[in-house]
């Protein structure tokens, strides 16, 4: 089990230790005051990543190798020049600008490749480094693409790539979720890609191109790591699963309070059982009913949980973000962080939570320390 958690907010990195049992508190600050947009604790040499988001100053990431107690500015994905006189623009007529604006994914690679790193970005990059992050170069197969072109983003002015599944058994097969943009794969890291979507639908876009797999606003992926032929995705209208690897993927329409959400996470030993945080879809976005509760699934979505215990039932507004939703390696403990800053954590798989934290910048990310 983990007895640690990283948590990305606002206005900094916060390090939260358990210290007995239902006992969590906030060891360590990082970079306080700044917008820590993602921290990755890569599970190989112990390092320590952390993307900040400068706004005018840019897009900064950093690395820890004594577990936040010192970190060092490395580089960050850069995209190339675009051809000249070339100019992109999206299905809504926005220019796509060839810079990075975000990093919205970090994953570790496999233990066979060490110093792999991976890095999502928006606009819809794929980044690949073989060095800890010392150098990224941008994998072309995606970006050249070309249906990149008609992903629109989802909730940001661009498409952005946020979830990275590198699959357990061959590490050059990995899928890829893209907000308004679909699911992608590879099979042969990277070079070609087949955007795959039979079963999804899309509300959202112009009548006869519901179906259309490159459409689909993917809100968040997840590869079950003991079954990798079976994935998750809180989509935007809805939760899917596909048990063949996302050729088909099957809608689960009764799934507790809503089916909307952004976040999704799968037991690591158990390719049946996730969790999701729902709550109410487009202009509102808060928790039905202003009542915070987390759904999870034990059967393959045929039935779903609604765990409430510990949770904030009267007049709470909390929104999870896509990456706020956190599992252990154990499938016992996880962690979620809400954008009025509350986190909490629960040691039983969801059937009770406890307030870490109450006052802390919003939350944008939260993942456990392996």
């Amino acid at each position: 089990m983990s007895d640690r958690v990283l948590v990305s907010t606002r206005k900094g990195l916060f390090t939260v230790d358990r210290r007995k049992l239902d006992q969590w508190e906030i060891a360590r600050t990082s970079f306080l005051g700044d917008n820590v947009s993602l921290a990755l604790a890569d599970p190989r040499d112990g390092a320590w990543y952390a993307a900040l988001d400068h706004g005018h100053f840019g897009v900064k990431l950093h690395r820890s190798e004594d577990q936040g107690a010192t970190w060092t500015e490395i580089a960050v994905p850069t995209y190339p020049e675009a051809p000249e006189g070339h100019v992109e623009k999206d299905w809504m007529g926005r220019e796509v600008p060839w810079k990075l604006i975000r990093i919205w994914a970090l994953e570790a690679g496999p233990a066979s490749r060490p110093g792999e790193l991976w890095a999502g970005t928006l606009p819809g990059g794929l980044f690949r480094s073989k060095d800890r992050g010392a150098t990224w170069e941008l994998l072309r197969g995606l970006w050249d693409h070309p249906d990149r072109i008609r992903w629109s983003g989802g909730g940001a002015d661009y498409a952005g790539l946020h979830s990275i599944c590198i699959d357990p058994r061959n590490p050059d097969w990995m899928a890829v979720g893209v907000s308004t943009g679909g699911v992608w794969f590879t099979r042969d890291a990277g070079a070609t890609w087949e955007c795959r979507g039979e079963g999804l639908r899309a509300d959202y876009v112009p009548p006869g191109q519901a179906q259309d797999p490159v459409l689909q606003d993917v809100h968040r992926l997840a590869q079950s790591q003991v079954e990798p032929t079976t994935f998750w995705i809180q989509h935007h209208n809805g939760i899917f699963v596909t048990r063949d690897e996302a050729r088909h993927w099957e809608e689960l329409k009764e799934a507790g309070p809503s089916i909307f959400g952004f976040p999704v996470v799968t037991h690591p030993k158990e390719p049946a059982t996730a969790w999701f945080v729902p709550a109410i879809k487009d202009e509102r976005r808060i928790p039905v009913g202003g009542s915070v509760a987390v759904t999870r699934t034990r059967d393959g979505g045929r039935t779903f949980d609604t765990l409430r215990e510990g949770l904030p039932q009267v007049h709470a507004y909390d929104l999870v973000y896509r990456h706020a939703l956190a599992i252990d390696g154990s499938g016992d403990r996880l962690a979620f962080g809400s954008t009025t800053g509350n986190l909490w954590v629960t040691e039983d798989g969801g059937d009770r939570w406890h307030a870490v934290a109450g006052h802390l910048p919003p939350i944008y990310a939260v993942t456990f320390v392996p």
